[in-house]
């Protein structure tokens, strides 16, 4: 179940935590880290995001089929494959080589329209963008010799701003690279460099635009005032209950016996949904608001949990993997410590046969 509410309301909270002056891009790549994309882009903008940032064209391209029509920044580099494309669907594109704005001036002068594109600094997170005036200078040329191209923005990636003194030394580092690297752009240019944690830690680094991941989705990577909700919520239901007694094994490879005569509901869920399997014997799963841990190891499509404290559970009771029950809650920070990851992966994890609901 995908809270759309919460949605809205955590861009509202992050709207107004920013400075007037600075837009917000709402990040939604990755069907809206696992939330859906199309919902969770009408929720952001309701709630006050100015654009809407995806990782490919093609992403950019099911925003604009459903009748989204707010500005698109495709995060990655240009593609050769994909640029037309791009262009005909008035998306933004990265560049960071002369040759990728040949690559937009040229799709762009078949149409006879002009296409935007953002510029992409690396400033020390060695992933994509030019690293130096040298480089920067040479597709700002191109761009001169590109009367179908129009620079809209400036942009760079924080790779370390949710870490500690260290990391946010190297942080203000890549800050000031970036100034360095835009204060002669053409004013218009909009530059944006904070991220999630950026937005909370540092609110100078706002500039004209601040980029809201994770914490759209109620997962701050860093402490923070405002108030912010998971808007996910992960549930499945029991199929078949049985009594075991002691000195039964439970699941695949034997990693678990029984010690006591045992209550075992086996569970509709498993790592075909995108539940990890490295959270085996250490998952715990809320059933009639109660925590109750999982045992042995997480199937394919199914798992099973220790029921023995509750009364009367019967299949089709609801068990919820993530969210809410009672006064018990799992995050995807609980399933992301069990499994050995990150909240961002767990949320990005829920399999597509993993039915969303949406609700206000």
């Amino acid at each position: 179940m995908i809270d759309l509410a919460a949605i809205r309301e955590n861009m509202a909270h992050i709207r107004s935590a920013t400075h007037p002056s600075a837009k917000v891009m709402a990040v939604v790549k990755a069907d809206g880290y696992g939330h859906g994309s199309v919902e969770v882009s009408r929720a952001a903008l309701a709630g006050g995001a100015d654009m809407l940032a995806v990782a490919s064209v093609a992403e950019g391209t099911v925003l604009r089929e459903k009748g989204i029509r707010a500005p698109i920044l495709v995060l990655g580099a240009v593609l050769a494959a994909d640029v037309a494309e791009g262009v005909e669907n008035d998306i933004i594109q990265t560049v960071c080589t002369p040759e990728m704005v040949r690559l937009c001036e040229e799709a762009a002068a078949k149409t006879e329209k002009q296409t935007k594109v953002h510029l992409k600094i690396d400033t020390g997170m060695g992933r994509i963008g030019v690293r130096n005036r040298e480089e920067r200078d040479a597709v700002l040329q191109e761009l001169i010799n590109s009367p179908h191209v129009l620079l809209d923005g400036a942009f760079t990636h924080l790779s370390d701003a949710d870490d500690g003194e260290d990391g946010m030394a190297y942080t203000e580092g890549q800050f000031q690279k970036f100034l360095e690297l835009t204060k002669d752009l053409p004013q218009h240019v909009i530059r944006h460099c904070a991220n999630s944690a950026a937005i909370h830690r540092r609110p100078d680094m706002a500039l004209d635009m601040v980029r809201a991941g994770i914490s759209l989705y109620g997962y701050p990577p860093v402490e923070t005032g405002l108030e912010l909700k998971p808007c996910m919520r992960w549930t499945a239901k029991v199929s078949y209950v049985k009594e075991l007694p002691a000195g039964e094994y439970i699941s695949y490879g034997r990693t678990f016996r029984t010690d006591r005569p045992t209550r075992v509901a086996t569970v509709t869920c498993g790592y075909a949904d995108g539940y990890h399997r490295s959270a085996s014997g250490k998952a715990e799963v809320l059933i009639h608001g109660r925590r109750v841990p999982v045992l042995g190891r997480i199937c394919m499509d199914q798992m099973m949990a220790d029921v023995s404290e509750l009364d009367n559970v019967q299949p089709e009771d609801e068990v919820v993997l993530m969210g809410e029950s009672g006064n018990e809650r799992i995050t995807a920070e609980d399933l992301a410590a069990w499994s050995g990851t990150i909240s961002y992966e767990i949320l990005l994890s829920v399999g597509s046969r993993v039915e969303r609901v949406f609700t206000e």
